[in-house]
């Protein structure tokens, strides 16, 4: 049974062209790039869904004419603040971490499938275009960062940088806190893993080359597809994947670690695509893998409804069915061991191939084999025993 969707979460705005089938082409294609004057360029969501936490909202009555959508250029917002957290213990059974820090909430990149839109309301923000333009600066990260190092019960397992949002997302350029995160890190040998998107990462290659050579960091960059026109509308303000390729080569020539993550696998968009990813990230030194497939948990399901929708009128309903045939008739799967990999023949087939090319293509090295014997705390003496 195909799963409805309250209709006062689906805001209809005009349609804009379908990104042809089969256009891989790094090139604009301007019939895909065309669109209604309603469609924000640049932005994943398109509007901004209801808070569950919140009994009352804002909302702005429509004046005949006047613009409803004078604000698609707001520009994204920087909430700094002092944080009490900064590492918080992972307890999920699908995630192969202990631990997860992310230095920003929301993120400018602005992919309209991340699951992290629905963390964004227990900051009393939407999960939609708030996600994407109110950034959540924690400014004391490194301080916080160390005080836990410092805490004597601190048990070293490597801990995951971008757990939630991407850890080199722009605010990165400005406020720099992922490079005092790592400096803390490094000084405590303390290990962790990287997962980003974007090549910002690289401004950092010195420090992570350095601690390379003492095995405390493996990073991961994420690449989804390589149609250049459905990157744009997925993962709006994030690099191409030809740069992320480029990425990954100069870390792994540079002795970091690196892997390729694929995800999330989405049926009908990008899933033919597995093979080509793999191969590809393998060439350039990518040695170890990892693939979600797609889940619209919370908010995000209104979201991405819109969005395909009006970005894939010519196959959106094969894709939503196909959806929810992989979580027992839902798109909002919560069960542990079935969320992130789905179920139903497409699911498997994803899994199969998945498993295969991994094989292939020897990614199958272990990204947590960080050294975790090594961390001491500034003063400390070396342990003899």
């Amino acid at each position: 049974m195909s799963e409805k969707l309250p209709q006062d979460h689906l805001k209809l705005r005009p349609a804009r062209q379908p990104i042809q089938p089969g256009n891989n082409s790094e090139a604009d294609n301007s019939d895909a790039n065309s669109s209604g004057p309603s469609y924000m360029q640049g932005r994943g969501a398109q509007f901004n869904t209801k808070n569950r936490f919140l009994k009352d909202e804002r909302t702005r009555e429509h004046v005949e004419g006047i613009d409803d959508w004078s604000d698609t250029n707001e520009p994204t917002q920087y909430i700094e603040q002092q944080s009490k957290t900064i590492v918080n213990r992972v307890e999920s059974p699908d995630l192969n971490m202990a631990y997860s820090m992310n230095a920003y909430a929301g993120c400018e990149h602005g992919c309209i499938y991340c699951y992290a839109r629905n963390v964004h309301e227990y900051w009393g923000y939407s999960a939609g275009l708030d996600f994407e333009r109110k950034i959540i600066v924690k400014m004391n990260a490194p301080k916080l960062l160390r005080k836990e190092f410092m805490h004597p019960k601190w048990e070293c397992l490597p801990i995951m940088l971008s757990g939630n949002t991407d850890c080199y997302q722009p605010a990165e350029q400005k406020y720099r806190l992922t490079r005092g995160l790592l400096e803390v890190c490094n000084e405590f040998n303390q290990p962790v893993g990287i997962l980003t998107k974007n090549s910002w990462i690289i401004k950092d290659k010195d420090l992570l080359t350095e601690m390379a050579k003492k095995n405390l960091v493996s990073a991961m960059v994420s690449v989804t597809t390589f149609n250049e026109d459905l990157r744009r509308v997925m993962e709006p303000r994030t690099t191409t994947a030809k740069q992320r390729l480029k990425v990954i080569e100069e870390l792994s020539g540079a002795g970091i670690p690196t892997g390729v993550m694929l995800g999330p696998m989405i049926p009908g968009l990008n899933d033919h695509e597995m093979q080509r990813i793999m191969k590809a990230a393998s060439e350039v030194g990518a040695t170890f893998t990892a693939y979600t497939f797609i889940r619209l948990n919370g908010a995000i399901k209104f979201l991405f409804h819109d969005w395909l929708y009006k970005n894939f009128p010519d196959r959106a309903d094969k894709v939503w069915h196909m959806i929810e045939d992989s979580h027992d008739g839902k798109v909002n799967d919560t069960r542990w061991g079935v969320r992130m990999r789905g179920e139903g023949s497409v699911a498997q087939i994803i899994s199969q191939q998945y498993r295969k090319y991994g094989k292939l293509y020897n990614l199958d090295q272990d990204r947590w084999a960080l050294d975790t014997t090594s961390f001491r705390r500034p003063g400390e003496q070396g342990k003899l025993f």
